[in-house]
């Protein structure tokens, strides 16, 4: 039965590093919304700061 534990011992070993890699990708996925929630904000932040400068301008010509 030796063979059967050591096999056994490795698919063990194969399923952790399987589960590290999906953690690991999971949390690089997440990062990466959480910057593109960043950058969509920033970029809605800049057209809303567009308008109003226009909108000013307009005002004053």
């Amino acid at each position: 039965m030796g063979i059967k534990d050591e096999m056994q011992g490795k698919a063990q070993q194969a399923k952790q590093k399987l589960q590290g890699a999906k953690d690991e990708a999971s949390q690089r996925a997440s990062q990466g919304r959480d910057r593109s929630e960043e950058e969509r904000r920033r970029a809605q932040q800049e057209a809303q700061d567009r308008m109003d400068l226009d909108m000013e301008q307009e005002r004053g010509a």
